[in-house]
């Protein structure tokens, strides 16, 4: 168990991440089913220029940094400041092409089992408990599941383990996730991915990550609550503890189910865990009962 912070009681800190509950969400945090523009005046502006004399002589920014400078300048065009704000303006984001063009295309063609349905395509917002203290980082949104329903982890393999295990824990109030529309309430927890948008082969490219980075570190800003982090996957794991930067233990713990790592400065207990891809689940290699097990140190966590 990691050792808590001094002046720590009933597994709470003071600061920042200690503020106080308040109900739970029985929606995402913006309604998917709505395409909300944001309106308004907007300063357009190319965002941070790189430096390139800190650098010597002849020395230049790769393109994954510069990308990631140019959208976090313009990110801060019309800052939110709660979490439906952001999933506001997230939903309309634009600025990785190659993802643009697979969810769009992905929201045309269909699977042949849901070509009645009607693909949102579009980013895919968090939801859940703006004031949960429970938050859960995923990889990106499955093509037909996520980048279907609208809602993270809904409608496909991964999220079928992943709300089973939540409803077992006492953080969803049903073990199936189908729809917006399927009743589904989530207590105490937020659920959000490092990348917003459907990749092609579930691999969103090392500039995609770095470009959708700003995004996670705006939601976990205004998750302020939150006290515990479960990552799934060894992509997610990095992105969180890269987010927190010198709070974060160095050298970085090596990711492993089950891994703690205790953030700095009053910050949240993460724990990682495989993610539930059927990839893990029909290798073995992730069990319910591994599953069950992360969810469960939360929950002891949070203080039962």
């Amino acid at each position: 168990m990691p050792e808590r912070q001094p002046g720590c009681s009933g597994g709470r800190c003071p600061g920042r991440w200690a503020a106080p509950r308040q109900r739970s969400s029985h929606s995402p945090a913006v309604d998917p089913g709505l395409h909300v523009r944001l309106r308004g005046s907007v300063r357009r502006d190319r965002g941070p220029q790189p430096d390139r004399r800190s650098r010597g002589p002849g020395s230049r920014l790769d393109s994954v940094e510069r990308r990631q400078l140019l959208h976090r300048g313009s990110s801060r065009r019309a800052r939110a400041v709660t979490i439906e704000q952001l999933n506001a303006e997230l939903i309309d984001c634009r600025s990785c092409p190659r993802l643009v063009a697979w969810r769009e295309q992905v929201a045309v063609s269909k699977r042949a089992a849901f070509r009645d349905s009607d693909y949102w395509g579009r980013p895919v917002p968090g939801f859940g408990d703006p004031a949960a203290r429970l938050v859960i980082v995923g990889l990106a949104p499955a093509a037909h599941g996520a980048n279907r329903t609208g809602r993270m982890f809904t409608g496909d393999r991964s999220g079928d383990w992943l709300f089973r295990a939540l409803h077992r824990a006492g953080f969803a109030n049903q073990a199936e996730a189908v729809d917006r529309a399927d009743g589904l309430e989530i207590r105490d927890c937020y659920i959000t991915a490092m990348v917003h948008c459907a990749p092609p082969d579930n691999k969103p490219t090392t500039e995609e990550k770095a470009t959708c980075a700003s995004w996670l570190e705006r939601e976990l800003d205004l998750l302020a609550s939150a006290r515990v982090i479960v990552v799934l996957g060894q992509l997610a794991y990095v992105q969180v503890l890269r987010r927190y930067g010198s709070d974060a233990p160095r050298p970085r713990p090596r990711f492993g189910h089950g891994q703690e790592v205790p953030i700095g400065g009053g910050g949240p207990l993460v724990i990682a865990s495989y993610h539930p891809s059927q990839q893990n689940t029909f290798t073995g290699r992730l069990t319910e009962d591994m599953l069950d097990a992360v969810f469960s140190r939360a929950r002891r966590s949070l203080g039962g």
